[in-house]
C-alpha cells in the first residue's frame, strides 16, 4: 500500500504538469497529499520541516544561477548578438544545410550560457526562414532544435554552464568539467546519430514530396529575416567564449584560493560564530557565477546602446523567468525530500538497488525520475537528493571515481526528461506553433537517443576506463 502512495503522488504531479498546471503550487500537494494518507499527524511537520527546508536550500544554492544565466541570455537576445551568430552560421554552412545550421547555433549559445528557454524564442525565427528556403517540413523544427538545445551542450559536454551540470558537483565533490573524455565522447554519439536521424526524416519527406507546408496555414510563422545591421560575428560570439574559458578558469582558481573550506566572522555580529563554508562544494557555482558576470559585463561592453534601450523591460521579464523555472525545480526538489522520507520509497529504492551495476543504477533512477516529474534538474534533484550517499558508496566500493558518477547523472537527468509533460518541450513546441501530434515524434526520437547515449558513456567507460 505505501508503495502505491508512493506511485500516485508521482502520477498526480506528472498528470498536472501534463495538463498545464502549476508545478509551485501541485508539488506541495502531491507530497503532503501523500503524508496524509501515510501519517495523517506528520503532514505539518514535513511541510515545514522538510518541504519548505528543502526547498530554499535549492533557491540558496542555485537561484543565482537561474538569474544570472536568464538575464545573459536576454542581453544576448536583445543586443542582436545572437541574431549575428545565427546568420554568420548560416553564411558559413549554407542555407542547404538548414538542419545542421540551427543545431550548432543552438550548440554554440546554450554552451555559451544561454538558457535553452531563450535559444528557443531567438533561434525559431531563423530555423523557419532556412526550413523554409529548403523546403523542408517545419514540422522538422522542434525535433532540430531540441538536438541542439536539449542534449549533449546541456549535460554531456564538459563545463557547460546549464544547470543539469552544475547539480552532481554539490552531491559528488566534483565542478562542472568532470569526466571531460566520457562527456565528449557521449556528446559526439549524439551529435551524429541525431543528425543522421533528422536527416533521414528529411529525405523520407521529400521523397514523399512534402515541403515546409502552406505558411497560410500554419500557426505562429515569423516575419521573413532581413540580417541587416547585425554586429560582427567574431564581437557577437566574443561573451560565450569568455562564460567558456573563464569557467574552467574559475574552477581551478577559486579552491586554491579559498581552500577546502572557509570561514568567517561578520563584522556586525561581534563575537558571532564564524560562518563556515566548505568550498568544495559550491566551487563550481561560484565558477560558473563569476563566468555569467563575465559574460553579462562583455555584453554590456560591446552592446550598451541597443542593451540599455530596452534594458529595463527585459530584465524584467528575464527575472520573471528566472523565478519561476527556480521555484519549480525547488518544489520538485522539496517533492522529492517528501517522497524519500516515506516508507513507500523505500519499496523503490530497493527494486532499483537490485541493479547491480552502480552506473546503471544511477542512470535508471535519474532518467526515471526525471520522465516522472518531466524535468531534468527535478527528476536529478530528487534522486541525488534521496540517493547520493548510496550512490557514492556503491562507487567507491566498485572504485568508480565521482567524476563519472557525476557525468553519468547529469547525462542521464537529460534523457527520458522530454516526455509530453516537459515544460521545454511544451515551450518549443507553443513557439513554433505545432501540435504533440505534429512534431513530438521527432522530440521522442532525440530523447530515446540522448537516453542510449548515457549507456554508451558507461560502456566506453569500462571498455577503456576512461575519464
Amino acid at each position: 500500500m505505501s508503495f502505491l502512495i508512493v506511485l500516485a503522488a508521482l502520477c498526480f504531479l506528472m498528470w498536472i504538469a501534463y495538463r498545464g498546471h502549476s508545478v509551485i503550487l501541485f508539488a506541495p500537494v502531491a507530497a503532503l497529499g501523500a503524508v496524509l494518507l501515510t501519517d495523517p499527524s506528520l503532514v505539518a511537520p514535513m511541510f515545514t520541516g522538510l518541504f519548505m527546508d528543502k526547498m530554499v536550500g535549492f533557491l540558496k544554492l542555485y537561484f543565482p544561477v537561474f538569474l544570472l544565466g536568464a538575464v545573459f541570455g536576454k542581453l544576448i537576445e536583445i543586443s542582436g548578438f545572437s541574431k549575428a551568430i545565427v546568420a554568420a552560421t548560416i553564411r558559413l554552412f549554407g542555407a542547404d544545410r538548414a538542419m545542421f545550421s540551427i543545431v550548432v547555433v543552438c550548440a554554440l549559445l546554450t554552451y555559451g550560457g544561454v538558457s535553452l528557454f531563450v535559444v528557443v524564442f531567438a533561434v525559431y525565427p531563423f530555423a523557419a526562414e532556412l526550413f523554409r528556403q529548403s523546403d523542408i517540413p517545419k514540422r522538422l523544427i522542434p525535433g532540430t532544435i531540441a538536438l541542439g538545445a536539449f542534449t549533449f551542450t546541456m549535460d554531456a559536454l564538459p563545463g557547460t554552464p546549464q544547470i543539469q551540470n552544475i547539480i552532481p558537483s554539490t552531491f559528488f565533490g566534483t565542478n562542472s568539467w568532470a569526466a571531460p573524455v566520457l562527456g565528449c565522447i557521449g556528446a559526439v554519439f549524439i551529435l551524429i546519430v541525431g543528425l543522421l536521424y533528422l536527416d533521414w526524416r528529411r529525405r523520407g519527406a521529400r521523397a514523399a514530396g512534402e515541403g515546409y507546408g502552406d505558411a497560410a496555414a500554419l500557426q505562429n510563422e515569423p516575419a521573413a529575416f532581413a540580417g541587416t545591421n547585425l554586429a560582427n560575428p567574431l564581437v557577437a560570439i566574443l561573451p560565450l567564449v569568455l562564460v567558456g574559458v573563464t569557467n574552467k578558469l574559475f574552477t581551478g582558481l577559486i579552491p586554491a584560493f579559498y581552500g577546502s573550506s572557509h570561514e568567517f566572522v561578520p563584522a556586525a555580529m561581534g563575537k558571532a560564530a564564524p560562518v563556515v563554508q566548505e568550498v568544495s562544494k559550491v566551487a563550481a557555482i561560484w565558477a560558473v557565477e563569476g563566468a555569467l558576470l563575465v559574460g553579462i559585463a562583455t555584453v554590456l561592453a560591446f552592446a550598451w546602446k541597443p542593451v540599455m534601450a530596452s534594458f529595463a523591460e527585459s530584465t524584467r521579464t528575464a527575472i520573471g523567468g528566472a523565478l519561476l523555472a527556480a521555484m519549480n525545480t525547488a518544489s520538485e526538489y522539496g517533492f522529492g525530500a517528501v517522497i524519500a522520507a516515506l516508507p513507500g520509497f523505500v519499496v523503490v529504492a530497493g527494486a532499483l538497488a537490485a541493479i547491480p551495476n552502480p552506473l546503471v543504477n544511477e542512470a535508471v533512477t535519474i532518467t526515471a525520475l526525471a520522465g516522472i516529474t518531466g524535468s531534468a534538474s527535478g527528476g536529478m534533484s530528487i534522486a541525488l537528493a534521496a540517493m547520493a550517499e548510496t550512490f557514492i558508496a556503491n562507487a567507491n566500493a566498485a572504485g568508480i571515481p565521482m567524476e563519472v558518477l557525476h557525468r553519468v547523472a547529469a547525462m542521464a537527468s537529460g534523457g527520458m526528461d522530454t516526455l509530453p509533460h516537459n515544460g521545454a518541450v511544451i515551450t518549443l513546441l507553443a513557439v513554433t506553433g505545432l501540435s504533440h501530434r505534429q512534431a513530438y515524434k521527432d522530440i521522442f526520437a532525440i530523447t530515446l537517443i540522448k537516453t542510449l547515449a548515457v549507456f554508451v558513456v558507461i560502456a566506453a567507460f569500462y571498455l577503456t576506463g576512461l575519464v
